[in-house]
């Protein structure tokens, strides 16, 4: 069983909801997470399952994206700072790494007169089976 904060009950639901999420590498939706969930635990409800992915995403155990045109919101268990890359065709989402100037909050703040301390980047393109 994952763990999760203190602040955490920890149940059998939510063990089950960071598992799946830490587990995808294609950023789920949260209907993904569920039929996914399912599998391990039969009896579980959407809204179970939708719950504990806020509440995961609220204590930063997962993060939850909005990425391309979807109104859906997609979850990622990679936590550390990461960048995307979304397919404009079929929706895919990878994660990319790119090497970026170690100053550019700095330029951002700059720029802004925001005092910026991170930063999203996301890509956009054709996924492989696109191309």
């Amino acid at each position: 069983m994952p763990s999760l904060p203190p602040a955490f009950r920890v149940t059998p639901q939510r063990a089950a909801v960071l598992d799946v999420v830490r587990q995808a590498h294609d950023h789920p939706t949260a209907r993904e997470v569920y039929q996914r969930v399912r599998r391990r635990a039969p009896g579980i409800g959407f809204a179970t399952v939708y719950r504990a992915l806020n509440l995961l995403a609220k204590h930063g155990q997962v993060l939850e994206l909005q990425l391309g045109d979807e109104a859906v919101a997609r979850y990622d268990g990679n936590v550390a700072r990461h960048d995307h890359v979304v397919c404009t065709r079929c929706g895919a989402v990878a994660d990319v790494s790119v090497d970026l100037r170690d100053h550019i909050t700095v330029e951002a703040a700059a720029a802004s007169g925001f005092a910026v301390d991170a930063y999203e980047l996301r890509f956009s393109g054709r996924c492989p089976s696109c191309t």
